[in-house]
């Protein structure tokens, strides 16, 4: 066992500093800000966008009295509503017919109330009115009722926490978690799939397999691949976590999960290892059977909708905590850490995440048994009954 791991410590330091040290590295931690860098770039033009005021504009031909009664109840009315609620409103001239004003082609109304707020009359075209005309008798009705209308004092009870809502926010940190968990999971485990196919290609896979065991193989590539991936989140989280504070970001407000946020966060770290891990292992022995990059390629589409099925199954737990479904997607390996981070958020017993882990650990070690097993019988051609190979150490 010593030696096992001596000989997947080689490997993975090998890959690991083949990958870091190349050049498309850079490019590889680069690759997810351009998104970022995107999403910035359109968010700021959708908030442009959303800041220009499109609301209709409506012409108001009354009285002066009755148009700052009008103008009066849409200020009290847009204060709880938003503004973007209500139309706006623009005085026009009352010595013009409403239909002769609509007809200009300068005009930008495109409806207009004349009359008085007792009895207002609404000119426009048939669809413009229908969209209208409940927010114009409102306006209308608040404007009459300005000098009899009351408003109801409400008495206000202050608490200090609200179990609903601190419920709400740890579900939310759940699916967050959950969510951040299966973008990393998905960006960097599909690069095992073609991890073994350029060293089968050029033979260098049967020299390693000579030396050392095929399992030390296997696991030192996963340990390199995994370490990458550290390196990668690293690099992410802190430039996300230096823009978040270049805005002027502060965490004052952010609820803590059920086990406090160290230990989430320690959890999360573990819980992403697992994830990767059986991920990681599963497509390195289905990518070891894969002779060419267009077999990976090939793989790499009904890979993924699996992964995605697995991540609905545990995103559809986390709002039936205790229920059969919740507890099927904590044991079923492949969707365990997704649904036990879930369950950290808002759950503090400790001890299911121990039973967990060591559970997900083991299924790791028995995938790379089993795929060690087939790369020897399909791949070297070696190796006798599966039953009797299954958990006796893999030589070359």
């Amino acid at each position: 066992m010593k030696q096992l791991w001596r000989a997947a410590f080689v490997i993975a330091r090998r890959d690991f500093t083949a990958v870091v040290l190349s050049r498309t590295f850079i490019l590889f931690l680069l690759g997810p800000l351009l998104p970022i860098l995107i999403g910035f770039a359109f968010g700021g033009l959708g908030e442009k966008i959303s800041n220009t005021d499109l609301r209709p504009v409506v012409g108001v031909a009354m009285s002066a009295q009755d148009s700052a009664a009008l103008e009066r109840a849409h200020d009290r009315l847009t204060e709880r509503m938003g503004e973007q609620a209500l139309p706006r409103l623009r005085r026009v001239s009352t010595s013009i017919s409403p239909r002769v004003q609509l007809a200009r082609a300068d005009s930008e109304v495109v409806a207009i109330l004349s009359g008085s707020v007792a009895r207002p009359v609404l000119t426009g075209k048939a669809e413009d009115l229908d969209k209208l005309q409940g927010d114009l008798s409102l306006m209308s009705s608040a404007a009459r009722a300005e000098r009899t209308l009351q408003l109801v004092k409400i008495e206000r009870q202050e608490v200090a926490t609200s179990l609903g809502a601190q419920a709400q926010a740890r579900l939310v940190i759940g699916r967050i978690a959950q969510v951040v968990m299966f973008f990393l999971t998905i960006l960097l485990a599909g690069m095992i799939l073609s991890n073994l196919v350029e060293e089968k290609t050029n033979k260098i896979i049967e020299i390693l397999a000579a030396a050392i065991p095929i399992d030390a193989i296997f696991l030192g590539k996963l340990m390199a691949m995994l370490a990458m991936s550290f390196v990668g989140i690293a690099f992410w989280g802190g430039t996300a976590f230096g823009i978040f504070l270049a805005l002027g970001g502060g965490g004052s407000g952010l609820p803590a999960p059920a086990v406090g946020w160290p230990i989430f966060l320690i959890l999360a770290v573990l819980y992403f290892a697992m994830a990767y891990t059986l991920l990681g292992s599963l497509f390195l022995g289905i990518g070891a059977q894969a002779a060419t990059v267009r077999e990976v390629q090939t793989l790499n589409m009904p890979i993924t909708m699996g992964q995605m099925l697995i991540f609905f199954f545990a995103s559809y737990a986390v709002d039936h905590m205790g229920s059969p479904a919740e507890v099927a997607a904590c044991i079923f390996p492949f969707s365990s850490p997704f649904a036990m981070i879930a369950r950290a958020a808002q759950d503090a017993t400790l001890w299911p995440h121990l039973v967990a882990l060591v559970w997900q650990a083991a299924f790791v070690a028995l995938i790379i048994r089993v795929g060690v097993l087939l790369f020897r019988r399909h791949v070297m051609q070696s190796g006798g009954r599966w039953w009797k190979t299954l958990f006796r150490p893999a030589t070359g």
